[in-house]
C-alpha cells in the first residue's frame, strides 16, 4: 500500500493539481489569511506616531527588539495592533500542556477526547488573553518614557487613556491572528499558527537581503564574508531537509493469518519514529518564553534611561540577557533540550502504543508485549530526542554565534531558518497528501461508475 501511495505521489503533475478543486480553495483561503495579517502589521495602535516610532525604533534597535521584530514581521517595529502576534498564545500553550501533564484535573481533560480538547483551548485563549494584557499594558507605560533622552515622543497624549487603548488593541490584535491560525488549521493548508510565524520571517528577507547586498556594495561588509553566509544557509537548509526526514524505523509484526488459498502468512509493519519528533515547537516556545520578559526588561530599561535611577537593574538584566550574549544562548540551548523531551514526551504516549499493540497482537521481535515494550519505546525515544535535540541546539545557536562574533545583524538566524524549511515542508506534504485524496476519491468514483455500467 505504501509503494503504490508513492508511485501514485510521483505522478502528481499541475494538471491534477488544477482538478483540485478543494485544495485550491483552502490554499486561497490561507493566502488570504495571510495576507490579512501582513496588513494589520501596518495598522499601528491608537495614539501612537508612526515617524517618531520609526526614528526611535532606530535608536532601540539591536538584540532582542530586532529578534521579536522578525518574528512579528516587523509589526514591533511599526507598533501595530499585532505588534505581539501570536507568542502570549504560544506562551500560554506551553503552560496549559505543562499544565495537563502535571495537574490531575487537566490530565483528566486530556484523556476525555475531543470534549477536553475543547476546554483546555478555552483555558488556553483566556490565558492569551491575560498575557497579553500584561504585557500591552508594560509596553504601552515603556512607549511613554522612551525617546524622551533623545527629545522623540512615540506617544502622541500619554495617560492612562492611551495604555488602555494600547492594551485594548494589542489584545484583540492577538487575540484576532489567533482566531485566524485556528481557521488557516482547519479551513486551510499547515498549521496556521506556524504559517503567521513564517510569514512574518519571509517577509522580513528582502530587507535583509537589500542590506546585504548594501553593506558590499559601499565596502562596508566584506564579499567574501557575504558569499561564507549564503554557502552556510544553503548547507543549514540541506542539513535540515535531511534531519527533518530521519527516522527510526521500528519492526512490527502481527500472528500468522491464514491467506484466502490457505497459506500461513506473517504480517510485517514498521512504526516510524522521527528523529526530531518535537519539529520546531522547542525552539518557537523557547524564544517564546525569552521574548516576553525580555521585551518587557528594554521597555522598562528605555524608561528608566529617561530619568528613573531605581530601574536601573532592568538595564542590567537586559543587558546581561542580549540576544548572542553567553547567557541568552546557554538559556536558549537549555530550552530547546527541555521542549525536546518534554514535546517529544506529549506527541508519543509509549504506554497507550504499547497497550494498542498488544491489543491487536502485534510485538516487537524480542521483546515482550506490554510494559516491557513500552520501556523499549520510552529507551528508543530517550536516544533519538538527544540527537534530534543536539540538532535542534546545533541549527539555532551556531548562526546565532557566528553573526554575534562577526557582528552582523542577519535576521534569517538558525531559528528563523529552520521555521521557514520545516513549515514549508510540512505544508507541501499536506499539499500532497490532499492530492493524494483526491485522486483515490477520483479512482473510487471511477469504479463505481463502471460498476454500475456492468449491472
Amino acid at each position: 500500500m505504501a509503494s503504490a501511495a508513492e508511485q501514485m505521489a510521483s505522478n502528481i503533475s499541475l494538471g491534477s493539481f488544477g482538478k483540485a478543486t478543494e485544495l485550491k480553495k483552502r490554499l486561497w483561503f490561507t493566502i488570504g489569511a495571510l495576507v490579512l495579517f501582513r496588513l494589520l502589521s501596518f495598522v499601528p495602535i491608537p495614539g501612537i506616531d508612526p515617524r517618531a516610532m520609526a526614528a526611535l525604533y532606530q535608536t532601540q534597535s539591536g538584540g532582542v527588539l530586532d529578534f521579536f521584530n522578525t518574528f512579528s514581521g516587523g509589526a514591533l517595529e511599526r507598533m501595530s495592533i499585532v505588534a505581539l502576534g501570536v507568542m502570549p498564545y504560544i506562551t500560554a500553550s506551553i503552560v496549559v500542556q505543562l499544565g495537563a501533564t502535571l495537574y490531575p484535573a487537566w490530565q483528566q481533560l486530556r484523556k476525555e477526547g475531543e470534549t477536553g480538547r475543547k476546554k483546555l483551548n478555552q483555558y488556553t485563549r483566556y490565558l492569551t488573553v491575560a498575557l497579553t494584557m500584561v504585557q500591552g499594558y508594560l509596553i504601552a507605560t515603556g512607549l511613554e518614557g522612551l525617546g524622551a533622552k533623545q527629545g522623540i515622543a512615540a506617544v502622541v497624549d500619554p495617560g492612562m487613556l492611551f495604555r488602555v487603548a494600547a492594551t485594548i488593541s494589542l489584545i484583540g490584535g492577538t487575540l484576532f491572528l489567533m482566531w485566524i491560525g485556528e481557521q488557516i488549521t482547519s479551513r486551510g493548508i499547515g498549521n496556521g499558527v506556524s504559517l503567521i510565524i513564517m510569514a512574518g520571517i519571509v517577509a522580513r528577507l528582502p530587507q535583509a537581503i537589500g542590506q546585504l547586498l548594501e553593506g558590499v556594495r559601499t565596502g562596508s561588509m566584506d564579499g567574501f564574508l557575504v558569499f561564507g553566509i549564503v554557502v552556510l544557509t544553503a548547507a543549514l537548509i540541506l542539513f535540515i531537509c535531511f534531519m527533518e526526514r530521519a527516522q527510526r524505523r521500528v519492526l512490527i509484526q502481527y500472528p500468522k493469518r491464514q491467506t484466502a488459498r490457505g497459506a500461513m502468512q506473517q504480517e510485517r509493519s514498521h512504526l516510524p519514529l522521527k528523529i526530531n519528533t518535537a519539529g520546531v515547537i522547542p525552539p518557537i516556545f523557547t524564544s517564546s518564553l525569552l521574548l516576553m520578559p525580555l521585551t518587557v526588561v528594554q521597555m522598562l530599561g528605555a524608561r528608566a534611561q529617561s530619568g528613573s535611577s531605581s530601574s536601573e537593574w532592568l538595564i542590567s538584566i537586559s543587558t546581561f540577557l542580549q540576544h548572542g550574549s553567553p547567557a541568552y544562548l546557554g538559556l536558549y540551548a537549555a530550552g530547546i533540550i527541555f521542549f525536546c523531551f518534554f514535546y517529544t514526551a506529549v506527541q508519543f504516549n509509549s504506554e497507550e502504543t504499547a497497550e494498542n499493540l498488544k491489543r491487536h497482537g502485534g510485538f516487537i521481535p524480542g521483546i515482550r508485549p506490554g510494559k516491557a515494550t513500552e520501556l523499549y519505546f520510552d529507551y528508543l525515544l530517550n536516544r533519538i530526542t538527544v540527537i534530534g535535540a543536539a540538532y535542534l541546539v546545533l541549527i539555532c545557536l551556531i548562526p546565532e554565534f557566528l553573526s554575534a562574533q562577526a557582528g552582523l545583524n542577519f535576521r534569517l538566524g538558525g531559528t528563523s531558518l529552520l521555521i521557514v524549511v520545516n513549515v514549508t515542508m510540512d505544508t507541501v506534504s499536506q499539499i500532497q497528501s490532499h492530492l493524494i485524496a483526491h485522486q483515490y476519491g477520483d479512482l473510487i468514483k471511477k469504479a463505481k461508475l463502471k460498476g454500475s455500467k456492468r449491472r
